[in-house]
């Protein structure tokens, strides 16, 4: 049976998860603890589990009130340990894990952090991708490089097109309007944008199927054209799109 999953709003414009399952309630990122321990009081869950994408203070800010209120254990990168909150289990990418009963796959989303990771899970299909592929766009880099960032969204491309992109934020309508100044003529795109205006839609998560047909940072084969760079590699494409993205 797949996993029951909850999406919070946190702080100005983050996302947090929780996941549940016969097993027990695990979250993904910890942006702020009220929210979160408001949610699992009201529905009467407790919490088994903390899993950290990457170290930012938005991410992780509310690990230490939530642990103390729930006894929860911590998980995160061994790569990032050193600046994250203090971990119960370090992890990386390709080792097995199983959370709730179900295998996760670790990812390296390496790009906007060194060291960020991705939480797949196959049976459940969702994917915590936090700051790395979000709701119609990707994360700022201040840490990795173009090609590093590349290379991250085109793991997470590779997973199976129903998988739920359950992104970090809601930039929505930055990177909505960012996504039609590079791709005016993309229905989908206008479709999607004007589905969460009439509030019909949420923002994320999101099919990884529309992401590919709306979000320009996996559109790049669409959009080489356009930009004038027929005969470059994909990862040049995307440092450009990134580039334009930043000075919008």
């Amino acid at each position: 049976m797949p996993l029951e999953l909850v999406t919070l709003r946190c702080l100005k414009d983050n996302y947090a998860y929780l996941l549940h399952g016969e097993e027990g309630t695990v979250l993904i990122d910890a942006p702020e603890p009220m929210p979160i321990l408001r949610e699992l009081a009201a529905r009467d869950w407790g919490l088994s589990a903390i899993l950290l994408t990457h170290h930012h203070s938005d991410h992780v800010d509310g690990v230490a009130e939530i642990v103390a209120g729930t006894g929860a254990m911590v998980i995160g990168a061994a790569a990032d340990a050193h600046r994250l909150p203090p971990l119960d289990l370090r992890v990386a990418p390709g080792e097995p894990l199983e959370v709730l009963g179900e295998p996760v796959e670790i990812i390296d989303v390496s790009g906007h952090t060194v060291g960020h990771v991705a939480f797949h899970f196959p049976q459940s299909g969702f994917a915590f991708t936090a700051d790395s592929l979000m709701a119609l766009g990707c994360g700022r880099l201040f840490e990795g490089t173009p090609q590093m960032m590349w290379a991250s969204l085109s793991r997470l491309n590779a997973l199976p097109p129903e998988t739920l992109i359950c992104s970090g934020h809601d930039y929505c309508a930055g990177n909505g309007a960012f996504a039609l100044s590079v791709d005016p003529d993309n229905q989908a795109l206008r479709d999607r944008l004007g589905a969460v205006q009439m509030k019909e839609q949420p923002c994320a998560p999101a099919p990884l199927s529309l992401e590919r047909e709306t979000n320009p940072f996996l559109r790049v084969s669409h959009l080489r054209a356009s930009l004038g760079m027929e005969d470059a590699p994909d990862a040049e494409v995307f440092a450009r799109l990134r580039a334009m993205k930043d000075s919008f």
